[in-house]
């Protein structure tokens, strides 16, 4: 039987190991308990951090313990790694209320119940260190030269490191020490710019303690084309439905690059990989079932099965239909009404507010009476948000890149009138081949 560690090497969320023999042993011996840390730096977490709240939801799904430690106590200092300046230095009472967030958004992923999995916060013990005694205890066993020579601090050197991020490591290795003491937890996984500390932890726990501990990283995730992951023209992608829409989220995945959906459904999601591994083989419409699946899946998961269906129907509204071969994906939680042949065609989707799909896609009201003395469409693309301006608008128009239920705007002068709304309360306004607005008629 596969282990977590061989799933999570299988499905590509291994970069660098301690000692990849000891922790096949550490899995062997019976359920592992392992941590990752989120600094809560802000309200909500970003895609770019799923590859590690995945590796914590697929090491609980196979029988293990996994721990979220939130930073609210290294968060007081803020982490140097990968950084070329110091962080913003955040207050108490801003720490404290994103760490409250970051374990509530947590809990989407990963079931605190019963203590299946702990959900622990570090300044519940570096907020109440005797700095003396830290330092006679546990700051004798770290060499400065070492230190210095860490990555995250080389970087740092060369604008110049403050003694309080200097500290980071040291804070972090404590924290894999009282995790291993008090928790039993013998491994610690995080990105590669972390390796530094995860080392001086598994060190401090051999000097202190006399046993192994382990560390795993994952692999910096960018797109097939060299992009940071969660990165569009409209800025972050967050898990927080308040920031990132679930249907903007659906739409972030279903717009991926053809070479990164068998990859991304490999760490995204949990479909098995003899179904994702037929991806390689897929082209045009097939591919673009692939990708459906793929978007619905994430999207589950972040936002459970209201928002994913919500946001499912708003793209098939949208794009008419994408359908979905269960031969190919019998695993996915996708609703089965869509599937079918991929000649299939759906009947028109109407949905009403209460469990309306075209509620996932962004809507802007407008008013009857500035309707009758009729509206730029380049000013309301650029306030509703469709375009990051008016200047970009007309720039699209001249283009021939936005349409209107589906006649392309042919004039920068072209406005919308009541005339426009014969027979209807709304319209769809669509830039380019993908993102849609929906505006309405305001009583």
């Amino acid at each position: 039987m596969k282990s977590a560690y061989d799933i999570l090497k299988e499905r590509g969320f291994i970069e660098q190991v301690t000692d990849e023999v000891l922790i096949k042993k550490l899995f062997a011996a019976g359920k592992v308990t392992c941590y990752i840390g989120f600094d809560p730096t802000a309200t909500s977490l970003h895609i770019g951090s799923l590859i590690p709240i995945m590796a914590l939801a697929y090491m609980q799904a196979n029988g293990n313990k996994s721990i979220a430690l939130v930073g609210g106590g290294t968060g007081l200092i803020g982490d140097p790694s990968g950084k070329t300046e110091m962080r913003q230095v955040l207050t108490r009472d801003q720490i404290d209320y994103n760490a409250q967030c970051l374990g509530k958004q947590l809990s989407q992923y990963l079931d605190f119940s019963d203590k299946k999995a702990l959900l622990l916060n570090n300044a519940d013990w570096l907020t109440k260190i005797n700095y003396i005694e830290f330092l006679r205890d546990v700051g004798q066993h770290f060499s400065v030269n070492r230190m210095l020579a860490a990555e995250s601090y080389k970087i740092r050197l060369e604008k110049g490191l403050n003694f309080i991020e200097f500290n980071y490591m040291v804070l972090q290795a404590y924290d894999f020490l009282h995790l291993f003491q008090n928790y039993g937890c013998a491994l610690q996984m995080g990105g590669n710019d972390q390796w530094g500390n995860m080392l001086a932890g598994t060190e401090l726990i051999r000097k202190i303690a006399g046993k192994d501990a382990h560390a795993v990283t994952f692999p910096l995730i960018t797109t097939s084309l060299g992009h940071k992951m969660g990165k569009t023209e409209k800025g972050t992608i967050w898990l927080d439905r308040n920031l990132t829409m679930p249907y903007e989220y659906y739409q972030y995945w279903i717009n991926c690059d053809d070479a990164d959906v068998e990859r991304f459904l490999k760490l995204f999601t949990f479909l098995p990989l003899e179904e994702i591994s037929v991806v390689k083989k897929l082209t045009d419409a097939q591919l673009n079932m692939a990708k459906t699946v793929l978007a619905f899946e994430a999207t589950l998961i972040t936002h459970g099965a209201e928002a994913a269906e919500a946001a499912w129907r708003a793209s098939m509204e949208a794009f008419h239909s994408r359908s979905v071969d269960t031969d190919l994906f019998p695993s996915s939680t996708i609703p089965r009404e869509v599937y079918g042949s991929l000649s299939a065609s759906l009947p028109p989707l109407r949905f009403t507010a209460s469990g309306s799909v075209t509620s996932a896609i962004p809507r802007y009201k407008v008013s009857k009476k500035d309707l009758k003395a009729g509206i730029l469409i380049s000013s309301l693309c650029a306030k509703a948000g469709l375009t990051q301006s008016m200047s970009e608008t007309k720039r699209l128009i001249e283009q021939g890149g936005i349409y209107i239920n589906d006649r392309q705007v042919k004039s920068v002068d072209e406005k919308f009138t009541i005339a426009d709304f014969a027979g209807v309360t709304e319209l769809r306004v669509r830039k380019g081949k993908k993102k849609y607005l929906i505006v309405e008629i305001r009583n």
